[in-house]
């Protein structure tokens, strides 16, 4: 099995990288295989809407980002673990259009895999920042991987990370879940499926 992790941070080795380390740790142990996709600096497109994923095997049209090999590597990963740094009390904008792209062009290769999220912050903003992140899960059919408190990590720099012992457990908690999902999903099929319905009220 592999779970494929997303770090939404400008800053490679940054807390949030940290914080995901610590989910691996616990994985890793576990013979489960892991890969931690950076988003980086580089400029990242928004969506815009144009539904040409539809008409492209499930391909976003812009080809000069990460989305597409996020999208690819999605294909072949058994759970995934979204993580953001807290800017304004949201995830950081990259992880935003990171997420947008990739549950609209792909989202079928996450539905019905666990998903769990993961923020780090000085202080504030934490638990807005999990919703949004909460919400692509929902949207898309994917079980929700909780831990023991709140998916957080706290601390300016990654030294500070080290020292927020109770986060660093709420990782690997995270990674304990993660676990006992994947080998729970084995043991059942996938529950009876309706094709989608959409209400549209304007005329």
């Amino acid at each position: 099995m592999k779970v494929l992790l997303i770090n939404g941070s400008c800053n490679k080795n940054g807390c949030t990288f940290r914080a995901l380390t610590e989910v691996t740790k616990v994985l890793n142990r576990e013979n489960i295989e892991t890969e931690i996709i950076q988003t980086g600096q580089d400029a990242i497109k928004d969506c815009i809407g144009c539904r040409g994923c539809a008409k492209n095997e499930n391909k976003c049209i812009f080809e000069n980002d990460i989305v597409n090999e996020i999208i690819e590597k999605a294909k072949t990963s058994d759970g995934f673990v979204f993580g953001s740094p807290v800017y304004y009390a949201h995830p950081s904008g990259r992880l935003l259009s990171v997420l947008d792209r990739v549950f609209f062009a792909g989202g079928k290769f996450l539905a019905y895999k666990p998903g769990a999220a993961v923020v780090s912050a000085r202080r504030a903003g934490t638990t807005a920042s999990l919703d949004i992140i909460n919400k692509y899960f929902t949207i898309n059919k994917m079980p929700i991987v909780s831990s023991n408190y709140w998916n957080m990590v706290h601390g300016s720099k990654p030294e500070d990370v080290e020292k927020d012992l109770e986060g660093l457990q709420i990782m690997r908690h995270i990674g304990y879940n993660m676990i006992w999902i994947l080998n729970a999903i084995k043991k059942v099929e996938l529950p009876n499926r309706e094709e989608k319905i959409t209400t549209n009220f304007i005329k």
